[in-house]
């Protein structure tokens, strides 16, 4: 029989795969993280996890409508045919209550529709018109304290040593942001800051539609993006880390980009893995609350992540604490940019790292 070393990666078709882990499997988040990447999750750069129906977050919600949105953003997006530009307008503070009133007003609420593939349609033809307006990156956490699993404000994962190490706290990316989305919030097309990986939990409201590029096949998006606005791509070596290019899946089609699609609903998850371009949009009023996290299988990633040049605000990480950790042997040559490598995607987190306990996973097929 063939070794385990000589078998196909699995998922060669790159498809998002969704996971259904049992209360005992979701205890651990290393762990099942692992599993899912011994599947062949992470080829996809997008997967959703099912959370035990026994699991809540917070016992209720009903308590949060004095939560105060800092700098609600106005979404105003231009362009035509397939491809688009979105710029961002802040707009004065408000509550969640006085946000909840507004998507839901006539003006703002969400169209009727036959199922997601129309308002999919509805979405790519009306993005010019009204503008929404996304409740985005608020700090902070609404679960409960006592939460123990998939506490997105207490993964412990690797990134956590940038805090406990170097004392750097990066809001949104080693601590939790909230978004209180209504109907057509955008995120447009992008990679997660350092090329990390990403959680994203829909806490309750209306579903958060995804787009999804394997990591394998992330410098063909790159290629096209970089074709259709020449002058974007001029003024910055990495310009889709601003998060204002939107292309619709006809031109990706169009263009034999390999992509794959999922709608998150309330009490999902989704992970978004190293590399993996993602975008999408919100069906109406919603609550997410996300995170960045890392593996061992990320230090490579961070380690050539292209970043953007023309933003002082732009986040990075130094990878020496990284390297020096955990690839002590490569940490000399690194040192010195000797440290030569082509990353496979296809490979998953080894299921024995410093993060996991030392024994095989033996958890069931999701």
């Amino acid at each position: 029989m063939a070794t385990q070393s000589l078998d196909p990666p699995p998922n060669a078709s790159c498809k998002i795969m969704t996971f259904h882990p049992t209360m005992d499997e979701f205890r651990e988040f290393n762990k099942y993280l692992a599993y899912m990447e011994s599947k062949g999750a992470h080829r996809a750069g997008l997967a959703k996890v099912i959370p035990p129906k026994e699991w809540k977050p917070r016992k209720s919600y009903d308590d949060i409508d004095n939560l105060m949105i800092p700098a609600p953003i106005q979404q105003m997006v231009t362009g035509q045919s397939g491809l688009f530009t979105q710029y961002n307008i802040q707009k004065k503070p408000m509550t969640v209550k006085e946000f909840r009133q507004l998507a839901n007003s006539d003006k703002y609420c969400t169209p009727r529709y036959l199922d997601y593939e129309d308002l999919e349609r509805k979405y790519w033809k009306n993005l010019n018109f009204v503008a929404p307006i996304y409740g985005a990156d608020i700090n902070g956490s609404v679960y409960n304290e006592d939460v123990n699993e998939w506490n997105i404000a207490h993964l412990n994962t690797i990134l956590d040593i940038v805090e406990e190490e170097c004392g750097i706290s990066i809001e949104g990316v080693n601590t939790p942001y909230l978004y209180f989305g209504m109907w057509k919030t955008t995120f447009a097309w992008h990679t997660e800051d350092m090329d990390l990986y990403s959680i994203n939990y829909l806490h309750f409201g209306e579903p958060k539609s995804w787009y999804a590029i394997p990591p394998e096949h992330g410098k063909r998006l790159e290629r096209l993006a970089q074709g259709f606005f020449p002058s974007s791509s001029q003024g910055c070596d990495a310009f889709l880390r601003h998060k204002m290019t939107l292309i619709s899946p006809s031109i990706l089609k169009k263009y034999g980009i390999p992509f794959d699609k999922i709608t998150q609903e309330a009490g999902e998850f989704m992970i978004t893995f190293p590399y993996g371009y993602h975008a999408g949009f919100n069906h109406g009023f919603n609550c997410a609350e996300s995170t960045n996290f890392a593996t061992v299988r990320w230090i490579d990633y961070g380690k050539v992540a292209k970043l953007c040049t023309c933003r002082k605000d732009m986040v990075t990480i130094s990878m020496d604490i990284f390297v020096k950790k955990f690839q002590p042997d490569r940490y000399h040559l690194w040192k010195q940019g000797k440290d030569l490598y082509t990353i496979d995607h296809t490979k998953p987190t080894p299921e024995t790292t410093p993060e996991l306990p030392a024994y095989p996973i033996t958890i069931k097929k999701a």
